[in-house]
């Protein structure tokens, strides 16, 4: 566990290269775990109308990386199948999602598609997709000046 006590040198100087791996690996970490389940065409069901199969695929991404960072990252990229089935492990997702002709019905998420999902903070029940505070406003504005 990093601390601050063991990010300093024999000589007590704070060790700025490794604080600076780590916070970069976290921001890493945060942003991968939230662009699996926040992206511009996710699937959200009230308990009643949720399905298993339609949360796997849709709710959550495919998230398509060069293979090197796919590699690095354990195939995270492939969350889609990791929610239809938690326990194949990830080596094998890759295999799994060729292999299987309904894994590969799922669009892809790329990185510049997914920066988009930074402003998706609302879910919106009438449409059924996220949308932005700054549309919400818009719609305020809108509908006071009808």
């Amino acid at each position: 566990m990093l601390t601050i006590k063991n990010t300093l040198d024999c000589a007590g100087n704070i060790n700025i290269p490794e604080i600076t791996t780590v916070v970069l690996a976290a921001c890493a970490g945060m942003w991968l775990f939230y662009i699996q389940h926040q992206y511009e065409d996710v699937y959200w069901a009230r308990e009643q109308n949720w399905d298993m199969t339609d949360a796997g695929l849709k709710g959550s991404s495919y998230y398509k990386l060069p293979k090197v960072l796919q590699w690095t990252v354990g195939n995270i990229g492939l969350h889609h199948i990791h929610h239809l089935r938690a326990n194949i492990p990830n080596y094998h997702l890759q295999r799994c999602h060729d292999e299987v002709p309904a894994l590969q019905t799922v669009k892809p998420l790329t990185f510049r598609k997914s920066l988009k999902s930074l402003w998706l903070n609302l879910w919106d029940e009438n449409r059924q997709i996220l949308v932005s505070f700054r549309s919400i406003k818009k719609l305020n504005r809108l509908q006071k000046t009808t």
